[in-house]
């Protein structure tokens, strides 16, 4: 998309915030009678006391829905004005049609375009920045961005190093038009392929399809090396951070509220100290676990909906994933001044 025709129009940024979980709590308590575990090794290492688990039936695309409507209604715009609708997942109802379809329908957006988007627990950054090139150029006007899963159907819950770890849920924001220079001001991306295997699902692809085989090795749940993953993330998390920074033209002083990928307390707390940013992260990570391309628009939408974020806060938002994937974005908010206008 970096060409010298390029053109920005405007700004854009986020009108409007919504958040979904499903009702079922799951406590370290109840993982001690399912696997060799305790509440007090669950939160010394990872700083989770609890998360969300889908019931049965109830599939991703019904929380994106809820946290689209409620999304939608934050901004006060109709379903039927949504131009685009993007859902970063891994965990779709199903490899076809994308779960963004699926939402769309379940909604009432009929005129919008719709697309899934893969990039693990960065899924969100990477869908924000789309809808921000989008609307800046003037090609839409409202772009629903979505971070859902039901990491609950991927998890083996026989896997303590694992399970203890993943919660379901919904995030979504509204991207609409603003005054360059508010809104999303910044962002970076980036991947590291030639390290994917430390994070996958193997089965259920072309490489291992679905079979007896699959299922009794295990290759349709969550792989991970978490080692090499968390040494990964805390580096990248303030490498991101840094290089969003100086595309903003921003120093770390300048942040006024850290919202990072809700994967482990003990990261999130690392990375800030290396930032210098303790006090301004918000972390809900204890009552969700990591909910993967959720965790930043659900913590974003309770910071939001909390009034902790003001008008002309900087807001850094930055998670890693899946791929290895990472990203990093800036936010000068303005979702009250988008609501004046």
């Amino acid at each position: 998309m970096v060409q010298s025709s390029r053109r920005i129009l405007r700004g854009a940024g986020i009108a409007g915030t919504g958040g979904a979980v499903p009702d079922e709590v799951l406590t370290n308590f109840d993982l001690e009678k399912m696997v060799d575990t305790s509440d007090q090794w669950i939160v010394e290492r990872t700083g989770i006391r609890e998360r969300r688990i889908a019931r049965d039936g109830e599939v991703t695309s019904d929380l994106a829905a809820r946290a689209a409507v409620s999304a939608l209604d934050d901004a006060g715009v109709s379903a039927g004005d949504v131009d685009l609708i993007m859902v970063a997942t891994v965990t779709p109802d199903m490899p076809f049609p994308s779960c963004a379809c699926m939402v769309q329908a379940k909604i009432g957006a009929s005129r919008a375009a719709c697309f899934d988007m893969g990039a693990g627990c960065t899924g969100f950054v990477y869908a924000l920045s789309v809808a921000h090139e989008l609307v800046a150029a003037g090609r839409y006007d409202s772009v629903l961005v979505i971070g859902a899963e039901t990491l609950s159907r991927i998890t083996n819950w026989k896997d303590r190093n694992t399970c203890v770890l993943f919660g379901d849920g919904a995030g979504a924001a509204l991207v609409r038009p603003v005054e360059q220079g508010d809104g999303i001001i910044a962002y970076t991306l980036g991947a590291d392929g030639a390290r994917s295997e430390v994070l996958t699902l193997p089965g259920g692809g072309s490489a291992h399809p679905a079979s007896h085989d699959t299922i009794d090795q295990g290759l349709h749940y969550i792989h991970m090396q978490g080692n090499q993953v968390y040494r990964f993330a805390v580096r990248i998390m303030v490498e991101a951070t840094r290089e969003v920074l100086d595309k903003a033209g921003l120093v770390e002083d300048d942040i006024d509220w850290v919202i990072p990928h809700q994967a482990n307390q003990r990261l999130i707390d690392l990375a800030a100290e290396r930032l210098g940013a303790p006090e301004k992260v918000y972390s809900n990570v204890a009552r969700f676990g990591n909910t993967s391309a959720a965790s930043i628009p659900i913590a974003l939408d309770e910071a939001s909906r909390a009034g902790k974020l003001k008008t002309g806060d900087h807001v850094l938002l930055v998670g890693f994933g899946a791929g290895l994937t990472w990203g990093a974005a800036i936010l000068r908010w303005c979702k009250d001044e988008i609501h004046a206008g």
